[in-house]
């Protein structure tokens, strides 16, 4: 499986938070993908809530990922901001965590909710 080395494009105040990038990274991605999927299901409107949530995650993760890449002044805020999103995402996937989607999903924002609260810490 390929992969991209964030370092290679993080520079300055960027470099200090490679490993929070890369877990707000895989969080949007498996959002995305976990939103997708849910649209698959056969009782769509059951996976409403997770798709909204999914959805929302993924943009708190793409936000914060821009706001330190750049090494900008609300880093901190927005990564907060991300783990609070991550934590009611994940609670919403481990409901349906028979989903392999949504076991993915949870497990992901778990790891970029610690690492966001690590970073702005």
């Amino acid at each position: 499986m390929a992969a991209i080395e964030l370092g290679t494009y993080l520079r300055g105040k960027g470099e200090r938070y490679h490993d929070c990038i890369e877990a707000c990274v895989a969080c949007l991605v498996a959002c995305e993908m976990c939103s997708d999927a849910c649209l698959d299901e056969q009782d769509v409107k059951h996976m409403v809530q997770c798709i909204r949530l999914d959805r929302d995650c993924a943009d708190a993760c793409d936000a914060a990922i821009r706001a330190m890449s750049r090494g900008g002044p609300l880093a901190k805020e927005l990564c907060r901001a991300c783990a609070a999103a991550c934590d009611a995402c994940a609670a919403e996937c481990e409901k349906h965590a028979k989903m392999e989607h949504c076991r993915v999903c949870a497990e992901a924002c778990r790891r970029c909710a610690e690492a966001c609260r690590k970073m702005a810490a």
